[in-house]
């Protein structure tokens, strides 16, 4: 039998030995409790609650089914006691007590229990929207190198690729055919092995090579007008080649650096310094990642260990195997102290593992994701929780959502492309396009080609405004704290920006300050700048100090001691300034003019703003539209044609075909045409003239062109003559110096 509600589906099999009811969700509305009631109400409906019973007969089975009965309502009441489990994946199974085999055949059925629905998430639909060709980055001579380093990358500005020895840098604008001849940075004797562009200057970009250096250099604006072969800065430290290099996300000029002898080296490009030498590994170095405040790093190596080192002192916080397979192993950092690996299995199975970064003898969890042979690379974004896995070789990008409680990775959906990748760059959340709701962007270079193809991840919306929702405070391009504050021991979260802005924290407090300093100073002028928050004082003009650090004025005055008992308590709330007294705790009295005239004053010219663009529609709907009925005369194509080259053809083959003409023709030809534009419009005679003019000009110009050739022939020829007479001279010298001898 089937029963169906508003709001639930629940579908009854009947077979010999149980009965099952499975709930399929379609829109479910309502509170747990009123889903459990519908649950009790459907079981006894069915009589699920005398099955148990009802076959056998006897006491026994009516034991049962009594206590049958008992443990459906038990479990029903812990699906609406458990209001911290998602109802979502929820599994209930009841069974009879024990009874004999014979009743069991007969009466006893299993009742089982099961609601799935699915998981809501605003990145479901996700999906990567590729570009066309002429907007690709195409034929660049691309590494072929079998290295998985980063060979890609790119920021609002530039977009670097690497070439072997040198690296190309494109300015992102400069879409389709790129030049093979066009100008690259060179300066590394090795293969350059990875490039990472500086997260607060656009124009500084740092090369790992395997000539043992690293070096910064300095693009200049508009990109490069020729090969780029003076550096900023030359790095030397490591004894064999340098495989990985990360920016510090926080701290100005730090760099950090992973060679393969072993080490990791941290850096002050500015002095430039060595800062730290880390030498605990033993084999080695796969990746290097570091996390978002720069507090810590995270290494895997050959040896197939997890290492989360604390930079400055080099002190390793947790060590421990992560991925038993021999291949390389990446990590990246996510939020809430945890890590995400990708590696190899036993079994040589690609898999991934989150872990927590204090503790790394277990994953938190490990899933396999299939078992292709290319090395998987993670990628993680911090402002939408999404970490997306790329593999080297293929065509195609999965992406995850992670969440805080297990399995803490949810699978989303994946990106299918029929070439395969070698490298990916990824863009700065700051140079994506907010108006497409694009919430990542990777630059994938082809395999198969000199190809450089943009892959943007968007969230379909149809809604063309800023989202919110999508877009919440990014890292901006300005650093928190130098380098020396750092190394000091020092942390500190990066600075933010709004993406509906693209101003950072920083700026926007230092202009509401400046802001706030214009107002108090110059009250009287005519343009005010509008502030987010409201001074108030009283009248001593002594501030008082709430717990929250804002700041309350509150009247003082002999006159209002009655009421400031009940209103003279003011109430601070998200870091606004008010006061709720009783009338008396306002502003000041030029202030409060002050701010009325300034809402005035911009609502007039608001409303000045609308009446002129309303004047003007208004008067280009209101013209009359007047209809032509006078009889057209349809002129055929060989007349027009006709008349055309009777009239500026004609007269410009007279002038410019004939060599013969003199001034005597041009001055008749200029006598003709004002004497016909006296029949015609204003409009032909202009026109005429300036085609006469435009006429002088170029038979003056054909004229000196040909007095220079006349110029240079006669110097070719001098100069010619003046060769042969030296030539002679030299011939009768070396005759004389013969006969001397």
């Amino acid at each position: 039998m089937q029963l169906f509600f508003n709001f639930v589906d629940f579908r009854f099999s009947l077979k010999p030995n149980r009965v099952r009811v499975c709930v399929c969700s379609k829109q479910f509305g309502g509170t747990r409790s009123e889903f459990v009631g519908k649950l009790r109400a459907l079981c006894e409906a069915g009589g699920v609650t005398g099955l148990a019973g009802s076959g056998g007969g006897g006491t026994g089975g009516a034991g049962g089914g009594a206590e049958s009965e008992k443990r459906i309502s038990k479990s029903t009441d812990d699906i609406a006691d458990s209001d911290e489990r998602d109802m979502t994946n929820t599994q209930v199974t009841l069974q009879p007590p024990n009874t004999s085999n014979h009743q069991q055949r007969s009466t006893e059925k299993y009742l089982y229990l099961w609601f799935r629905g699915v998981r809501p998430s605003k990145f479901r639909h996700v999906y990567g929207l590729p570009t066309r060709k002429e907007c690709c980055y195409t034929d660049i001579s691309v590494v072929r190198s079998g290295n998985d380093g980063n060979f890609c990358a790119v920021n609002p500005t530039f977009l670097a690729i690497v070439a072997d020895t040198t690296f190309v840098v494109i300015p992102l604008g400069m879409t389709g055919r790129i030049d093979f001849q066009c100008c690259k940075v060179i300066g590394h004797a090795g293969q350059i092995l990875d490039l990472k562009w500086n997260p607060f200057d656009d124009h500084m970009i740092a090369s790992a090579s395997d000539d043992c250096t690293i070096k910064i250099w300095k693009i200049p604006e508009g990109g490069l007008a020729a090969n780029l072969t003076s550096f900023e800065t030359e790095l030397v430290g490591h004894k064999r080649k340098v495989l990985h290099i990360e920016w510090h996300p926080t701290a100005a000029n730090v760099l950090l650096s992973a060679g393969f002898d072993h080490t990791v080296c941290v850096w002050d490009t500015a002095a430039p310094a060595l800062l730290n030498v880390i030498d605990c590994h033993v084999d080695m170095i796969y990746s290097l990642a570091i996390n978002r405040d720069g507090s810590m790093i995270a290494t895997t190596s050959k040896d197939k260990k997890l290492r989360v080192i604390e930079p400055r002192s080099g002190i390793v916080v947790a060590e421990g195997v992560c991925h038993l397979g021999t291949k390389c192993s990446k990590a990246v950092f996510l939020d809430n102290n945890r890590i995400l690996t990708t590696g190899f299995s036993r079994h040589s199975d690609r898999q991934y593992a989150v872990w927590d970064q204090h503790d790394l003898r277990k994953p938190l969890a490990q899933e396999v994701i299939d078992s292709s042979s290319g090395i998987v690379t993670p990628y993680y974004d911090y402002d939408t929780r999404m970490v997306y896995l790329a593999g080297k070789g293929d065509g195609n990008i999965r992406y995850y959502e992670v969440v805080d409680e297990p399995p803490y990775v949810h699978y989303l959906n994946q990106f299918l492309s029929g070439q395969p990748q070698k490298a990916l760059g990824f863009m700065p959340k700051r140079g994506l396009n907010v108006n497409q709701c694009e919430v990542f962007r990777f630059y994938k270079l082809h395999a198969a080609g000199n190809v450089c193809e943009p892959i943007a991840m968007i969230v379909p919306r149809k809604s063309t405004l800023f989202q919110s929702d999508l877009y919440p405070d990014t890292v901006a391009n300005v650093p928190a704290i130098g380098a020396k504050e750092w190394f000091q021991g020092r942390n500190v979260p990066p600075m933010m920006m709004s993406m509906r802005t693209g101003e950072s924290i920083l700026d926007v407090a230092s202009n509401k300050s400046n802001n706030r300093t214009s107002i108090n100073t110059t009250i009287e002028t005519t343009k005010v700048q509008r502030t987010n928050s409201m001074h108030f004082a009283n009248g001593n003009g002594n501030p008082v100090t709430t717990t929250n650090g804002a700041h309350h004025a509150l009247n003082n005055n002999n006159h209002n001691n009655n009421n400031s008992n009940n209103n003279n308590n003011g109430s601070v709330q998200n870091g606004t300034k008010e006061s709720n007294g009783n009338g008396n705790n306002n502003l000041p009295l030029s202030a409060k003019q002050h701010s009325i005239t300034n809402k005035e004053n911009e609502q007039q010219l608001d409303n000045r703003k609308l009446d002129n663009n309303n004047s003007k529609k208004f008067a280009f709907l209101s013209q009359p539209t007047i209809p032509d009925y006078r009889p057209q005369t349809i002129i055929e194509k060989s007349q027009k044609t006709s008349t055309n080259q009777s009239t500026k053809f004609h007269q410009l083959q007279a002038i410019f075909g004939q060599q013969t003409t003199n001034h005597k023709d041009i001055a008749n030809l200029q006598n003709n045409l004002l004497s016909n534009s006296r029949s015609s419009s204003r409009n032909s005679s202009l026109e005429n003239i300036n085609l006469l003019n435009s006429e002088n000009e170029l038979r003056k110009a054909f004229s000196k062109q040909a007095e220079e050739i006349k110029s240079l022939r006669k110097s070719l020829n001098g100069s010619e003559k003046r060769v042969r007479e030296l030539e002679a001279e030299v011939k009768r010298l070396q005759q004389q110096l013969k006969q001397h001898q």
